[in-house]
């Protein structure tokens, strides 16, 4: 048997108690597979006192990063204690130092994940990231091997459970937003400032790693049009359903003819569309592949285990890579530009909900805005407001383009019939 492959902890919190737990308990299987067993020698952490129930000897624990990321003791870094700067330059350091690197940081990697690959590939050194993106799914293995041969042309997924878990409570009990959110929290499937779920940046993170992978283009976080589930109400909701929708915080990466659009949005799907069965912190990726044709993943997207399992894979590879001397060559260079879709490009179905005046030719006034831009209803419901002189109207509109959605949008607002535009998603899958 040869010598242990000694790997450094950044981080021993829920994914990190994890990793030692995995790599514990799995060591035959993990010496089986790459001929090597693995040791952990060096672990940080921020209180030495604190019980984790991770089972280390305590001189294996430092408070102190740079011990880690510049042992002669460690051959692998994995990275689980999240943030961006501070971290960057300890992965940085770590990659100087001759280390190979596992992360689980979609944050890091969607700012900084560029240059961080061609600094591992300078440094001959591997970098793996497979749990930045939906947990336990081995998405981004399948897009640079399994799918690898074939042009993706659309990948679209639920990739935050926060917001799946959140959506999923209020369509399925009627309950209010922030009384799910607060369950959500008491749970630990939300953080205590859960803005970066909420408001769809953790999942426009995931999908500027997933675009960037698929298309092989450099797509930046800044490229993904962002839209949070903060202002979804029951009566959204309610109507979504009535109609034959189910809402879901929905990421989407398209190419057409070279041209891409990102965006991360509430999105109504049709109810016999495989993402709407999707329920609570589940995640699932759908994937659009020229040869193969549709094929979709699913599973936990987050936790300890689902996350270390990831993790622990990842370092199987790298390991992998050390027995055939061939580490330095993980990350591959965008082999194309992002070419970014103007608004007028982008295609989609809508879903909007407004209150009008009750009275004689409002929806006259309506119709004729409508087709001023060349959008026709596919769906349409007119109801009473009880006790006011006003109407709800709900259309699913047939497929437009955004930026003429747009100036629609405004136009609707500001017509004397229109008291409130209340709500407005995009509609996906429809026909």
């Amino acid at each position: 048997m040869e010598q242990p492959v000694r790997v450094g902890l950044l981080g021993l919190g829920t994914v990190g108690t994890g990793v030692v737990s995995i790599i514990t308990r799995h060591q035959h299987e993990l010496s089986h597979q790459v001929g090597r067993p693995v040791e952990i020698t060096k672990v940080l952490v921020r209180d030495l006192e604190r019980n984790r129930g991770a089972n280390l000897p305590k001189d294996l624990l430092t408070e102190h990063a740079e011990e880690v990321v510049t042992s002669e003791d460690v051959d692998v870094v994995i990275e689980v204690m999240g943030g961006i700067e501070y971290t960057k330059g300890l992965m940085e350091q770590a990659l100087k130092n001759k280390k190979h690197v596992v992360t689980a940081n979609k944050d890091l990697m969607a700012e900084h994940g560029a240059d961080l690959l061609a600094l591992a590939a300078r440094e001959g050194c591997d970098l793996y990231y497979e749990a930045s993106v939906a947990g336990g799914i081995p998405i981004l293995r399948s897009l640079t091997e399994g799918l690898s041969a074939d042009r993706i042309t659309k990948m679209m997924g639920i990739v935050n459970g926060t917001t799946n878990y959140i959506l999923t409570k209020m369509s399925g009990e009627g309950r209010a937003y922030e009384d799910v959110l607060q369950e959500a929290k008491q749970l630990g499937f939300a953080e205590a400032d859960p803005t970066a779920d909420v408001e769809g940046l953790d999942a426009a993170r995931k999908m500027a790693i997933l675009a960037t992978l698929g298309f092989s283009a450099p797509v930046q976080l800044e490229d993904v049009t962002v839209k949070g589930i903060s202002a979804v109400t029951k009566t959204d909701l309610y109507y979504s359903n009535q109609l034959g929708y189910t809402m879901k915080l929905i990421g989407i990466a398209k190419r057409d003819e070279g041209r891409l659009e990102v965006s991360v949005e509430p999105t109504l799907l049709p109810k016999e569309h495989p993402l709407a069965s999707v329920q609570n912190e589940y995640n699932a990726v759908y994937v659009y592949g020229e040869a193969v044709g549709e094929t979709m993943f699913y599973g936990p997207g987050a936790g300890s285990l689902p996350t270390a399992t990831a993790v622990v894979s990842d370092l199987v590879s790298v390991m992998k890579n050390m027995r055939f001397r061939v580490n330095g060559h993980s990350g591959t260079k965008p082999l194309y530009e992002a070419d970014l879709k103007a608004e007028k490009e982008k295609q989609s179905q809508f879903f909007i909900r407004l209150y009008v005046a009750d009275q004689t030719g409002t929806f006259k006034t309506i119709t004729s805005l409508f087709a001023d831009y060349d959008v026709s209803f596919e769906k349409l419901l007119q109801l009473p407001v009880e006790g006011e002189e006003l109407a709800e109207i709900i259309i699913i509109t047939h497929q437009t383009n955004r930026e003429a959605y747009g100036e629609l949008l405004e136009r609707l607002a500001s017509l004397e019939v229109v008291r409130n535009v209340a709500s407005c998603y995009r509609v996906e899958g429809g026909n």
